[in-house]
Parts: C-alpha cells; structure tokens; sequence
C-alpha cells in the first residue's frame, strides 16, 4: 500500500493544491493528514475542506487544538494568537466541528503504522523532536511503537532510527526501514516550511516495499502570501514563506 502522508499545511491553500496534484503521479492508494490545517496562514475553511475530502484519517495538531477549544494558547505569543481566534471566528460550523473530532494518534495496525502530530510521548502536549535528545525519550515506549512513526510538529524533514538502547538521526533522504529497528520520521511543513527550502513538503510511505520517501514541489507562493495579508495577519507569516522559515 501506498501512503501519502503530510502535515502542517497552515492553511496554505496554494501549497496544499500543489502538493495533491503532484500526488497524483505517485499512484497513492490512502492520504493521511498529520494535522496543524488551520494557523499562520490566509485560508483556513478552504484548507479544512479540500483536507477532509482528501485524507482517510486526520491526526488533531496543536494549532487544531486552540482553534477549536481543546486547549489553552494564552501562552502563545501575540500574532499566534490573532491567526487562531482569526481562524476560529472564520471556520465554518462544519469544519469546527471536525476539528473538535480528531484524534491524537491513529495507529495502522495491519501496516504496523503510526501516526501522531508530535512525539509519541505525552500526546496531549504536542512535544517536539528535533533531535536525538528528545527521540530518545521515546525509548521507555519502544516495544509499543509502530515500524514507523510519522509526526509533524517541528516543520522539518527528520528521521531517527531506534533500537531498543539507542537513537541514531539519519539524513532526511529516501530510505528503506530495516528489521530490527524502529523509527520516528519527521514529515515536514506543507504550507510553512522552516528549513530554508519555500517549498511544499510531502512524503510517501510504501509499506509493501518498506520504503519511506521525502517530495518537495513549488507552489504560488505570491498568492499564499496575499491572503494572509488579507486576512489581516501578522506580515511575517507572509514573508517567512518566501524564505522557508
């Protein structure tokens, strides 16, 4: 079976559009949406829509979260802030509601498949991993954890392979899952990419083949960047898409 999984589209319709249409020479079989649709960004009702038609299953975000009211984001600064109760006060009924719905983690088990927005660990506090320090706490877990744990969260492409003793980052690059160990993938930012590449992110996940692979497509960004001015956004969630970070 084929997987597309992404994540983190921010409510960047441009890159989102970009990103399905080039799935469409991948033969997949199943998309999967690993949350954040909504924040940051100048489409959040669009992006909801075209997500829920396209993806078998939805993993709740953070960003999904506050805007639908299953958590506290008094903490987030200001303009983080304004683009949630901004997208909050625009989201329709319909796609407020299926915010409300998503899970925290969906785990395929004929595939040996899981799937959540930040690390496995304390789900409910969207913790990140960026490095070998904070795979490594997923360790403790290891014999629960899945061939392969795909998360968003961190808008990077990361990929870490763990034994029951250690954790090794590998190079974010095509790759082929080995018996024996496990592994955590970062799937990278469709709509808000923070590794100096302002291209959408995307990966695929063939489970027959065992084989993992990272896309990257360009998207109109110019547009992407009109809307959230629009909407009346902070401008360097305009200008930050341009630069890829």
């Amino acid at each position: 079976m084929r997987l597309g999984v992404f994540s983190d589209t921010h409510a960047n319709y441009e890159a989102l559009s970009a990103v399905l249409e080039s799935y469409k020479t991948e033969r997949i079989d199943v998309f999967y949406c690993l949350g954040d649709t909504v924040g940051y960004g100048g489409s959040p009702n669009e992006c909801a829509d075209l997500v829920r038609q396209t993806a078998k299953k939805t993993i709740l975000g953070n960003h999904d979260a506050a805007v639908a009211g299953r958590m506290d984001y008094s903490y987030y600064y200001e303009a983080a802030r304004q683009a949630l109760d901004t997208h909050a006060a625009l989201l329709s009924p319909e796609n407020m509601t299926w915010l409300r719905s998503l899970p925290y983690k969906e785990k395929l088990e004929d595939i040996n498949v899981d799937l959540c927005h930040g690390s496995p660990v304390r789900l409910e506090e969207f913790e990140y991993i960026f490095a070998p320090e904070q795979a490594r706490e997923c360790l403790p877990m290891f014999d629960e954890l899945g061939h392969i744990t795909l998360i968003g969260h961190s808008h990077l492409c990361k990929v870490f392979a763990l034994t029951p003793n250690s954790v090794e980052e590998l190079p974010a690059v095509d790759f082929k899952l080995e018996k024996g160990k496990k592994y955590i993938v970062s799937v990278g930012s469709v709509g808000q990419p923070r590794d100096y590449d302002n291209r959408a992110s995307y990966t695929i996940y063939d489970s027959d083949e065992q084989k993992f692979s990272f896309k990257r497509i360009e998207y109109d960004i110019e547009s992407a960047a009109e809307k959230v001015l629009k909407a009346k956004l902070e401008r360097n969630f305009a200008h930050r898409l341009y630069i890829g970070v």
